[in-house]
């Protein structure tokens, strides 16, 4: 598996760090997920800043391995996406605003209408002339977003008001995919099967990434991947795909600190033996987490430096945290250090701040500096 070089920067970088984010690795992420899904459509979710990496130019890499239709959380999101992508098809996941159709409508945007007041206000616009089309989420399970099953058999009892909403998909989502054995799973898939027979001739939408390698029958008409294309962990029994972001902070200082003596704030981690720490420009400012940090009683999470890890010495701070480069005698000031990356998986990482990767990658600050290598 191919990874790019993170030294290989063509501008100055004046931040504290960076990010090296590959966005051919992004490419070939949705093209082997592509490969996963049989005869249904792949689309991607780019939501949340494309998890982090930059909305229009991880739309860019997507739409030219083939990508075609997107989800997005808001409706501001979408519209950031169709200023760089103005054929692309885009579901906005969190729903319709009361006062929000004509927008979504001028921007060429499809709500996913996911409740009985979201399909009032829907059918509203419509019936007053109203353009733009749609999509209905039904929940099969997970109790967050969508119609009951029970207001959907409603629903589709009245063909001629289901014609009326311009409806193009019908989606639900799943909430145990990536524990394939989980009974969830099986339950939702058989009533996403009767949703199905319930709006015959619209396209069906099921599968997240861990959802696309349960089988065929989870990937229905269009498939819509997310963790997965980032390089994050989808599944607990698959490895990730390839990394696409990379991570790195600048060694500010090295200083010799004398055993017995504490780091950082709290006095929380003190020295077992004469040691050099180094300080990093980066903090949970710029939202790498705090509860990454280590204890005198808790290892926290690794850095990878020179070949080597370099754990996390202390509590991090807003700007800075510590490391310990003691068995690291290369280690020097302007040294660049892989917060997590082709190195440091993230998801490794993420663990040791008792989180997940979704939300260290959708974290990640406007104060790195972000650095795009493999676009086309």
């Amino acid at each position: 598996m191919e990874h790019s070089d993170p030294d290989r920067v063509d501008t100055p970088v004046t931040a504290g760090n960076r990010l090296t984010i590959d966005l051919a690795a992004l490419a070939r992420n949705w093209r082997a997920l592509d490969a996963l899904s049989g005869a249904a459509e792949t689309a991607a979710a780019v939501k949340g800043n494309a998890y982090g990496i930059g909305v229009e130019p991880a739309v860019r890499a997507l739409s030219a391995a083939g990508c075609r239709t997107f989800f997005v959380a808001l409706p501001d999101e979408g519209v950031r996406m169709r200023a760089v992508s103005p054929e692309a098809t885009i579901y906005v996941l969190n729903g319709l605003a009361s006062d929000l159709a004509s927008m979504h409508a001028a921007n060429h945007l499809r709500p996913v209408i996911g409740s009985i007041g979201e399909l009032k206000d829907w059918a509203s616009y419509r019936a007053q002339g109203g353009t733009g089309e749609a999509a209905l989420h039904v929940d099969t399970g997970m109790n967050r977003l969508g119609l009951t099953f029970a207001e959907a058999r409603e629903l589709a009892a009245d063909k001629a008001a289901v014609d009326r909403l311009g409806l193009t998909l019908v989606m639900s989502h799943l909430a145990c995919a990536d524990t394939p054995d989980h009974p969830l799973n099986g339950r939702q898939l058989a009533t996403m099967q009767d949703v199905r027979s319930l709006f015959p001739g619209l396209a069906v939408s099921l599968a997240n990434t861990a959802g696309i390698t349960l089988g065929n029958d989870y990937q229905f008409d269009l498939v819509r991947p997310g963790i997965g294309l980032y390089g994050g962990p989808y599944r607990v029994d698959r490895p990730a795909l390839e990394t696409v972001v990379t991570a790195q902070a600048r060694i500010v200082q090295i200083r010799d600190v004398p055993a017995g003596e504490t780091v950082g704030y709290g006095a929380l981690a003190t020295t077992r033996r004469q040691s050099r720490i180094a300080i990093l420009s980066t903090g949970y400012a710029d939202g790498y987490h705090r509860s990454a940090g280590s204890t005198d009683q808790r290892r926290g999470a690794d850095t990878w430096l020179h070949g080597r890890r370099a754990p996390l010495f202390g509590r991090i701070s807003m700007d800075l945290m510590a490391i310990d480069v003691t068995d690291i005698p290369e280690a020097e000031r302007g040294d660049w250090v892989e917060l997590f990356g082709a190195s440091l998986p993230v998801a490794e990482v993420a663990e040791a701040a008792g989180t997940i990767s979704y939300e260290l990658l959708t974290s990640l600050g406007s104060r790195y500096q972000r650095h795009y290598i493999g676009g086309a």
